[in-house]
């Protein structure tokens, strides 16, 4: 073996591609047929979009546990440890399964170059076969069509929310990061999209590939009650459904798309209302509008966009404290840190600025000049990085305060580790 530990095969997988990121299915669709992973036999949904998907990812395979289904689980990134990327059964599975499958890739691949996530996804299709699942849901990483995920067909592809990013890979609107998105869809395969107001570009793929694609508010919609919501399809009504456990209204738009992805289910799959009611309440996810309660509450938000800052703005909006918003704020320079900065700047009192590290990372420096050419007046704060601005955060706050952890899924990572150090 190459190496002996979980630990030196990630940081090799680092550095042994040219660059980072590198979209395509060539390398990694070779080194698979080498490994002999083929079509899995086991049932799999591949979830693309740009906001809502690890939500959705959670809230369905929570659901197909619930109905006895063996079901692995493929996300990126990871939070605190890489071994959260590939679970089963909700448990992450060991350092030892992970180096034996880096080794049956880097031994199949030989002299193909992989990136970081390719190594990752070939160990995921492998763990789950050799692991046997019955079941299984891949997030996919960037994009869709060029996605290593998409080396094979899925039974169905859910399609969430498409918002402006990754601009650069994807395209500057929604309706070209839409088609890069609608990719992962295959003729003779149904498709869902959760996204209300969906790009036409995803439509007319839909009907060029032949995909039986069913839309919310067209095949599928929802009703929201004072205390659960209501889902229906043309053909099955669920009345008084509890909310799903993550927090916000918008988790009812990703939960209808998992209502619809589980009528879109081969046969042999069988999943009841009970099932579903008992999913919904169980799911969890960590880093998503994660509220913990406490003198100062602490809030930690992934959101990196300015559609998935509109929903941390809300919640502001909508959940006013006695006391001040303080936000600690880290992103990657590839993000819109303008657009992030003006739709949540109207609820925050004072900010503080962690620097970023890595090729993609932000400088402090650079963040606090767009936060003042956005317009923001009220007081900053630069911290080298977000493990001294969260300290310095601890010092500041008041009892009634709230600290947000917002920006990017390192930022959020970082303070969560601190807490876990924390008594």
């Amino acid at each position: 073996m190459r190496f002996n530990n979980l630990a030196d095969w990630l940081a090799w997988q680092e550095t042994l591609h040219i660059s980072e990121i590198e979209l395509g299915l060539e390398r990694c669709q070779s080194v698979a047929d080498r490994m002999g992973l083929v079509q899995p036999e086991y049932g799999f949904v591949s979830v693309s979009g740009t906001n809502g998907k690890g939500s959705s990812v959670a809230m369905l395979s929570t659901i197909m546990r619930e109905a006895g289904y063996r079901t692995g689980v493929y996300t990126s990134p990871h939070l605190i440890q890489y071994n959260e990327r590939i679970c089963i059964d909700g448990e992450t599975v060991t350092d030892e399964l992970l180096c034996e499958a880096f080794e049956v890739i880097d031994q199949a691949r030989g002299e193909t170059s992989l990136t970081y996530f390719e190594f990752g996804t070939l160990a995921a299709y492998y763990l789950f076969e050799k692991l046997k699942v019955d079941f299984a849901v891949f997030e996919v990483g960037l994009g869709g069509r060029l996605d290593a995920v998409n080396m094979m067909d899925a039974d169905v592809a859910l399609v969430t929310s498409i918002a402006l990013d990754h601009t650069d890979w994807l395209g500057e609107t929604r309706d070209a990061i839409a088609l890069e998105k609608a990719g992962i869809m295959r003729e003779g395969y149904p498709a869902v999209c959760s996204d209300p107001d969906v790009p036409e570009s995803l439509i007319e793929y839909a009907a060029k590939e032949n995909v039986d694609l069913y839309l919310l508010g067209r095949d599928f919609d929802y009703e929201i009650l004072r205390e659960g919501w209501n889902w229906h399809d043309q053909k099955v009504t669920y009345t008084q459904l509890p909310r799903p456990r993550l927090r916000g209204d918008f988790q009812l738009m990703n939960a209808a798309g998992v209502m619809k992805v589980i009528r879109c289910l081969p046969e042999n799959y069988t999943v009841s209302e009970e099932h579903i009611r008992n999913g919904l309440k169980k799911t969890k996810l960590a880093g998503r509008f994660q509220v913990i309660p406490g003198e100062v509450e602490v809030v930690l938000d992934v959101a990196h966009n300015p559609h998935a800052a509109k929903t941390l703005s809300n919640f502001l909006k909508n959940n006013p404290i006695r006391g001040k918003n303080h936000i600690l704020i880290g992103m990657l320079r590839d993000k819109d840190a303008s657009g992030v900065i003006e739709t949540v700047s109207p609820w925050v009192d004072d900010w503080h600025v962690a620097g970023l590290g890595g090729s993609r990372g932000t400088g402090s420096e650079k963040l606090v000049q767009q936060l003042k050419a956005a317009g923001v007046k009220e007081s900053i704060y630069a911290y080298d990085s977000v493990e001294e601005a969260y300290g310095a955060l601890h010092e500041i706050a008041e009892p009634g305060d709230r600290i947000l952890v917002a920006g990017s899924f390192l930022t959020v990572s970082a303070v969560m580790k601190v807490m876990e150090e924390e008594p």
